[in-house]
């Protein structure tokens, strides 16, 4: 295929998932106002991360209800990069919106967050301690290494690194012992949701919501999910449309969760988000393989090994969107 033809597929694809930012901002605002008055709340509390997906949501959120009516939550933890909690400032000043900061640190620290995650790591590495950091990375698809294989690295005191395969028993137990981060982040939300009578707003974009990539009744855990509907190119455009700071559009998507920092796409994705959204829209739209890789750069095989995963992650996280499970419907209560 010549460079003409590629470009010619990449700015068809590019133009079905473009977004009228100003009517979609309208769109979302409207119905934000709908459920709220639904769930006789006044306003919103969200989290804000210093990402992307966060600062859109809490600008959608000032659209909707005004600033007044915002609240947002700042919450570092032991791991976090110190560049979050400066990002997430700028844009609750750039918005107008009531901060406040909730170090969950000493909490996590009390339960046990880190020392149980250290316990599974040093079944690998004894030696793990202070002055050690680590992150969970996911094999390459697009090289052939397999698919959800994920393995620890771990960066020890002079900054070395080290590659490690977990067994089963080890992966599960870091991420749940990690997870305690997105629960307690959560726990405080719906603090300050209560005690101001606000919904709380939860920031998935589609890529992230489809392929469950949140931690249930933690980030996953929200009263609206405004932005889910999108897919993460369609966020950046209205990242732009609605003023978000270009140090924070510029910023690589981050999961600024374990103590060596981690993209997207090494721990979950392995693709970048754009070519991720390629490809997640193709399959959602009966694209042929061939056309969605001339647009994303990738071979016709490729493109089927991304579309696999995505059915397995669907497959795998489908408990992840399910509401507690009763042995007979009450019908008297409905959602």
């Amino acid at each position: 295929m010549n460079l003409t033809q590629r470009h010619k597929d990449t700015d068809e694809l590019s133009r079905l998932l473009a977004v009228d930012c100003e009517a979609e901002t309208q769109r979302i605002a409207g119905e934000l106002r709908v459920q709220l008055r639904g769930m006789r709340r006044r306003g919103l509390v969200l989290g804000l991360s210093g990402g992307i997906d966060s600062s859109v949501s809490a600008a959608l959120a000032v659209r909707a209800v005004g600033a007044r009516n915002v609240f947002c939550l700042l919450m570092p933890e032991d791991d976090s990069d110190p560049d979050s909690l400066r990002l997430g400032r700028l844009v609750a000043d750039a918005l107008g919106i009531e901060t406040a900061v909730e170090d969950i640190g000493p909490a996590l620290r009390s339960m046990g967050c880190y020392d149980r995650r250290d316990a599974f790591i040093r079944e690998l590495v004894p030696d793990y301690g202070e002055g050690w950091a680590s992150k969970i990375v996911i094999a390459n698809r697009l090289e052939g290494e397999g698919y959800n294989i994920s393995s620890l690295v771990v960066q020890d005191p002079q900054g070395r690194q080290t590659r490690i395969r977990m067994s089963p028993a080890v992966y599960l137990g870091i991420v749940a012992a990690t997870s305690m981060k997105q629960r307690t982040r959560k726990q405080f939300e719906y603090f300050h949701a209560d005690r101001l009578n606000f919904a709380v707003l939860g920031t998935p974009n589609r890529l992230e919501y489809d392929q469950g990539f949140f931690v249930k009744n933690g980030d996953g855990a929200a009263d609206v999910k405004p932005i889910a509907h999108l897919y993460k190119t369609q966020v950046y455009a209205l990242a732009a449309h609605l003023g978000i700071p270009a140090e924070i559009r510029s910023r690589p998507p981050t999961t600024d969760t374990y103590s060596l920092s981690q993209t997207q796409e090494e721990f979950y994705f392995s693709l970048p988000y754009d070519r991720m959204d390629l490809c997640l829209y193709g399959l959602n739209n009966g694209f042929a393989a061939k056309r969605v890789a001339d647009a994303a750069g990738l071979t016709p095989e490729q493109v089927e090994h991304v579309w696999a995963d995505i059915a397995a992650k669907r497959k795998a996280t489908r408990y992840l969107h399910m509401a507690p499970q009763l042995v007979t419907a009450v019908g008297e209560v409905r959602g």
